[in-house]
C-alpha cells in the first residue's frame, strides 16, 4: 500500500463533481492496464536507473491533453511516490482509489500505523500545496502549531476529536465548523484531514507532524538563484522546469546577480545545492589540485633516481 496516494488522490479527488469522478476513474483504469500490458511503459515506468522526478515528469508528458488533468496528476503522482518496481500496484491502487470515490463521493479510510497514516495525510497535504503559492503558505504553520495546543490543553475538545466511536466524517465536520473564520481555508483544510486520514488518538501528533511539513514545503518551494549575469524568462522557464523534474515539485525563482561568480549559476532549494558556476568550478578544480599534492608520495625524487642509477 502507497499510503502517500491515497491522501493525495484524496485531495484531488475530492475537489471533483460526480462526473468527473467517474472520467478519471475510467480513465486511471485504462493507464493501469497499459502500465501492465504495454512494454514500453512498463519499461519506462519501472526502470530502476531512472529517478522519482524524471519519471513523474515523463508520465505527465505522455498524459497531457490525453486525459483529464486530475487524472494526469494523480497518475504521475503514483509514478512518483512510489519504488520503480512497485510504480504498477500504485496505478491499481490509485484506480482502485478512484472508483471508490466514483461510487460513493467519499471512502472511508483503512486503518494504518501511526507513520503511515502521517504520509497519508502528508501525501493530501502535498497536492493541496500544489494548488498554493507560497505566500499563501504563509501562517499556516503557525495556525496548525496553535490549534494542536488547544486540542492537546482542551480535555473536551481532545475527546471529541479522538473519539473512535464516532465517525471520521462528522469528527471532520466538528473540527471544519470550529476552525470556519478563525484560520485560513488551507488550514482548515488541512485539520479536518488530519481527522480523516491520521490515526484519531495521534491527532496532535500528525498536527506537529504538518507544522513541520509545512514549513518544509515552504522551503522547497522557493529556488534561490544567484548568477553573474541578468537570466531572460526564456533561461527562467528551462530552469524552472529542469528544477521541477530534480526535486518533484513546482518552484519559484529568487534570482539576485552577483557578479563574482563570475558566470553560470548557483541554486539552492532547501538542503539542495546547485552550483554551476565558474568560480564554483574553479575553486572545485583548485581543491582537486591542493588534494594531488596533499597526496603526492615525498618519496618519488628518491625513487626515480634509484631507478636510474
Amino acid at each position: 500500500m502507497n499510503p502517500s496516494l491515497l491522501g493525495y488522490a484524496a485531495a484531488v479527488l475530492g475537489d471533483l463533481d460526480d462526473a468527473a469522478r467517474r472520467r478519471v476513474a475510467d480513465e486511471l483504469a485504462q493507464i493501469e492496464r497499459a502500465a501492465g500490458t504495454d512494454p514500453v511503459l512498463r519499461a519506462a515506468l519501472t526502470d530502476t536507473s531512472i529517478g522519482a522526478g524524471p519519471r513523474r515528469a515523463f508520465l505527465a508528458d505522455v498524459l497531457e491533453a490525453k486525459v483529464d488533468p486530475a487524472t494526469a496528476r494523480i497518475a504521475a503522482y503514483a509514478a512518483y511516490s512510489s519504488d520503480a518496481q512497485d510504480v504498477p500496484t500504485s496505478m491499481a491502487e490509485a484506480a482502485q482509489r478512484a472508483r471508490h470515490f466514483a461510487a460513493d463521493g467519499a471512502v472511508v479510510e483503512p486503518a494504518l500505523s501511526v507513520m503511515s497514516s502521517r504520509r497519508r495525510v502528508g501525501g493530501y497535504a502535498t497536492a493541496v500545496f500544489e494548488d498554493v503559492t507560497v505566500d499563501q503558505l504563509a501562517g499556516v504553520d503557525d495556525e496548525l502549531f496553535a490549534f494542536a495546543r488547544a486540542v492537546e490543553d482542551n480535555a473536551q475538545l481532545r475527546r471529541s476529536l479522538t473519539n473512535r466511536d464516532v465517525s471520521s466524517a462528522v469528527r471532520s465536520s466538528v473540527v471544519s465548523d470550529l476552525l470556519a473564520g478563525r484560520v485560513s481555508a488551507l488550514t482548515a483544510r488541512l485539520c479536518a484531514y488530519a481527522v480523516v486520514g491520521g490515526r484519531a488518538r495521534d491527532l496532535v501528533g500528525t498536527l506537529d507532524w504538518l507544522v513541520d511539513r509545512v514549513a518544509e514545503e515552504r522551503g522547497w518551494r522557493v529556488a534561490r538563484v544567484r548568477t553573474a549575469q541578468p537570466i531572460d524568462d526564456a533561461s527562467r522557464e528551462r530552469l524552472a522546469s529542469s528544477l521541477l523534474t530534480l526535486v518533484g515539485r513546482p518552484v519559484e525563482l529568487e534570482v539576485a546577480q552577483q557578479a563574482d561568480l563570475l558566470g553560470g549559476v548557483l541554486v539552492e532549494v532547501g538542503d539542495l545545492r546547485v552550483d554551476a558556476t565558474a568560480r564554483g568550478r574553479l575553486d572545485a578544480l583548485r581543491e582537486h589540485l591542493t588534494l594531488e599534492r596533499r597526496t603526492a608520495r615525498p618519496t618519488d625524487a628518491n625513487e626515480t633516481t634509484q631507478g636510474a642509477s
